[in-house]
Formats: structure tokens, C-alpha cells, sequence
């Protein structure tokens, strides 16, 4: 009976260890089954914080999708993935502020999570139930290195956010790793652009300081035919530019701009000195309505002991009438 409790255990296991993600219903579909996904090109989605990766298919009546999901360590590591494989004639979708769809799938990233959607394209509300039930979900702010890429004459879909040097080979293999440094926190957003004389690569390196920044822009300044410059903490590279010219255009466009953050203090209603005036007046009523009251309590019983209440001539006053003397 133990052997065929274990055997059982085993055959059901498979079940209980894929179907963590998907939910058993998504708005009026209910789920089918669920799979594992044996993701390709493993060293660099490792390099992303991979996970956990899932398949589900859902139906409701004759209408059938699939929708996957793959788990990152953190939302860096999603953006970098969404990127990677976003269709390249994918359009922006207004579902999430990382989306695209083609016209027979859905695609987007949530905190650590990547979501493809084929065959039906959830609507807003749906998404926003089904992020309730992620486990696991982390939500940290996304990088901000992709937001110093011009947006002028940018290949659509053609940016590639690069954490080590597996994306590196695979996406800017004209930079050594060793003049990255990521070894030093480096990480990168590249992308493409047209310009008149061809295209162009554009690398941008964040560094955690200025200095670090300055030191590598050194060995970058190295590599054969390229061309870059550091602004703050940030290195921008262009590989062999068929167009000096242009580049140099193109990297003047990169501008660092800190973000400051300032704790002020809200202020309250109590720091109005209006509210003020008045609260003290107001207290000084309180204090002075007390001491009328209490004044007038004390007045009463010393009249009532002069009149001959209990105590009364004890509470007499003494003269001594020394002007008879």
C-alpha cells in the first residue's frame, strides 16, 4: 500500500510542480492543462535571474488560447527578457506600460514577470486580476538606463538591456567583457538608429559613480574605430560608425540628469498661523471660563460658612484692634 501511495506521489508530482503560475481560471476561461517550458539559449537567461517558466492553455466554449510565463529574479532582469524577445514588428500596447501584441498574441512584462498571451489578448482588467495571483511577484522600480536613449530615429524593437557578458557577446560583441567591467556594477542599454549615412549602435553603460565612469571611458576610447564619451555615470559607445559625423550627433543626444530626491515635509494644518491665532485664543476662552467658574464655587462657599454654615465661626477673620491702644 506504502509503494503504491509513493507511486502515486510520484505520477501527480509533475502536476503540483508546474501549475504554480496559471491560475485554474482567467476571467471566463477555464484552464485545460500546464507544462513546464525548456527555454532556449540558457546561459543568458540565467544571466537574467531565470526562474521558472510556464504553459498553460485555457478554453471557453470553442475559444482556446496559450499564455506563458517566465519568472525573473527581479523586474531588471524581466525588462532585459521582454526585450530580447519582443517580436521585432511588435506595436506598443496600451495594457501595461511594458507591452506589445502583433496581431495574434499579447506580450508583456510586469515586475519580474515576462507574459505572452497567443491566440487572445486579455484586456486591462483581466491582467490586473491575474497579477494578484503571481507568486513571487517583485515589483522594484525598473532600471532608469533605458531612459537616456534618444528616442529620435530609434529602430523600433531594437534594444537590448545587457546585465554581463553573455548578453554582451551575444548583442554588442564589439565591446570586450573586461572593458565593460561588470564586475564593477556595470550595466548596459543598447539600441539602434538611423541616420543618413547608415546605421548606427549605440551602447550606454551605466557605472554606480562618476569616477568609475571616467576610468572606463578611458579603455572604451581604446577599441579600435570607436567613438564615446561619459556623461555623469554613464559611458556612450558607437562601434565603427560609417559616418563619423553622425555619431558624433548621436552621442551628443546622450545627456545624464540625476534625479534628486527631496524630503520635504508636508506641511499640516498646524503650521498655519492663522490656525494658530486661533487655537490660543480658543484656550485662553477655555482657561478663563475655568477660573470665572471656579472662582465663582470658591466665592459661594466662603459666603455660605460667613452666614452661619457648619464652620462658620471659625472661618471668622481675627482683628486686633490696636488703634484703641
Amino acid at each position: 500500500m506504502q509503494t503504491m501511495k509513493c507511486f502515486l506521489s510520484f505520477l501527480l508530482l509533475p502536476a503540483f510542480a508546474f501549475g504554480g503560475i496559471w491560475p485554474d481560471n482567467f476571467g471566463a476561461f477555464h484552464r485545460t492543462a500546464v507544462m513546464s517550458v525548456e527555454v532556449s539559449d540558457r546561459p543568458l537567461w540565467d544571466e537574467y535571474g531565470f526562474q521558472q517558466a510556464e504553459q498553460a492553455e485555457y478554453e471557453s466554449g470553442v475559444q482556446k488560447f496559450t499564455a506563458s510565463a517566465y519568472r525573473l529574479q527581479d523586474s531588471t532582469g524581466a525588462l532585459a527578457a521582454f526585450e530580447w524577445q519582443r517580436p521585432a514588428d511588435a506595436k506598443p500596447s496600451k495594457v501595461a506600460k511594458l507591452a506589445v501584441e502583433t496581431p495574434g498574441s499579447l506580450m508583456l512584462a510586469h515586475g519580474n514577470y515576462v507574459l505572452v498571451f497567443k491566440g487572445y489578448k486579455p484586456n486591462v482588467g483581466e491582467i490586473d486580476a491575474l497579477y494578484q495571483t503571481l507568486p513571487s511577484l517583485d515589483q522594484s522600480q525598473l532600471p532608469a538606463l533605458s531612459g537616456y536613449l534618444p528616442p529620435d530615429q530609434m529602430v523600433a524593437n531594437s534594444e537590448r538591456y545587457v546585465t554581463g557578458p553573455v548578453g554582451l557577446q551575444k548583442f554588442g560583441s564589439g565591446i570586450p567583457p573586461s572593458t565593460a567591467a561588470f564586475h564593477m556594477g556595470a550595466e548596459a542599454q543598447l539600441a539602434r538608429f538611423r541616420a543618413a549615412g547608415g546605421e548606427l549602435g549605440l551602447a550606454i553603460f551605466s557605472y554606480p559613480t562618476p569616477q568609475i565612469a571616467r576610468e572606463r571611458l578611458v579603455d572604451f576610447q581604446r577599441i579600435s574605430g570607436a567613438m564615446a564619451k561619459r556623461a555623469g555615470p554613464l559611458v556612450a559607445v558607437i562601434l565603427s560608425p560609417a559616418s563619423p559625423d553622425d555619431a558624433e550627433r548621436l552621442l551628443a543626444k546622450v545627456r545624464y540628469e540625476p534625479a534628486i530626491t527631496w524630503n520635504e515635509r508636508v506641511p499640516t494644518a498646524r503650521d498655519n498661523i492663522g490656525n494658530l491665532v486661533i487655537n490660543a485664543f480658543e484656550l485662553i476662552g477655555i482657561l478663563l471660563g475655568f477660573f470665572i467658574v471656579a472662582g465663582l464655587f470658591y466665592g459661594g462657599i466662603r459666603a455660605f460658612l460667613r452666614r452661619g454654615g457648619p464652620g462658620g465661626e471659625a472661618d471668622r477673620m481675627i482683628t486686633l484692634h490696636l488703634s484703641d491702644q
